[in-house]
């Protein structure tokens, strides 16, 4: 059972966030917030400054290891990370946990990025690095950040706003036009059918998929990444950056069982 401590710091994170989105407060107030939100922002910064460049695989926290997609999950883990790309999940269970578990296995990099949740939530062991998180905005600007590719696996409402955050950012040239990969065509396939539509409609245009591709195959995916990542920014070419000593800058990755 989870330490009665943690249960209470846990709420009065979520009970923090909950309370600024419900309206105007006090000046005094709004300013401490956002100075929270900056040192959570400077927190991350900090952590994953040396971690890229990565791949982010979003996907649902309630698959379990038995099921298809946490197995799919574990082997497109692992073929990012053998691409030299660093896994980065949203840390927690489910299909983060499994591409987590397939980059560890696989011996590559493996990231996660942890929200403080009063539920659910919860470190998985495969991760080399994790960051925690108490603001979701925070948690997934940082998610986009360092990424050069977006592979959306099955999930529910969380993984959507994932997924349309990032083609979002890309459709209006706020990040480059990385490519994005939605898994799973009979999970997804209303939402396709909802996209397709957009396209129809007019309210989004052909241009702007351009990039996106909906599979079931864990080999195209990697050629899609290869093709809009690696090759097309130079992705091999591209060194890590190197932890500085002396100002506490170092990241050890190892094995953590």
């Amino acid at each position: 059972m989870e330490n009665q401590n943690i249960k209470n710091l846990r709420d009065t994170f979520a009970n923090s966030e909950r309370r600024f989105l419900e309206g105007p407060r006090s000046r005094r107030k709004e300013l401490l917030f956002s100075v929270k939100v900056l040192f959570e922002f400077l927190k991350g910064f900090r952590s994953l400054h040396f971690v890229g460049p990565c791949v982010t695989v979003f996907g649902s926290a309630r698959f379990k290891p038995e099921d298809f997609y946490y197995q799919k999950a574990v082997e497109m883990g692992a073929e990012i990370s053998k691409l030299g790309f660093t896994v980065l999940t949203g840390g927690g269970p489910g299909i983060m946990e499994a591409a987590n578990k397939g980059a560890f296995e696989a011996g590559g990099r493996s990231v996660g990025c942890n929200i403080v949740l009063p539920h659910e939530q919860h470190e998985n062991p495969y991760v080399q690095k994790s960051v925690e998180f108490r603001y979701f905005f925070v948690r997934k600007t940082l998610l986009i950040k360092y990424s050069y590719a977006f592979v959306i696996m099955p999930g529910g409402w969380g993984t959507m706003d994932e997924l349309f955050e990032a083609l979002t950012l890309i459709q209006t040239g706020k990040i480059e036009a990385f490519p994005v990969i939605i898994f799973g065509t009979e999970y997804w396939k209303n939402l396709i059918e909802l996209i397709n539509d957009m396209v129809e409609k007019g309210t989004v245009s052909k241009e702007d998929l351009r990039h996106l591709l909906v599979s079931d195959s864990i080999d195209d995916s990697i050629e899609h990444i290869k093709k809009y990542s690696i090759k097309k920014f130079g992705l091999k070419k591209r060194k890590r950056l190197t932890p500085i000593a002396w100002l506490g800058e170092m990241i050890i990755w190892q094995n953590k069982k």
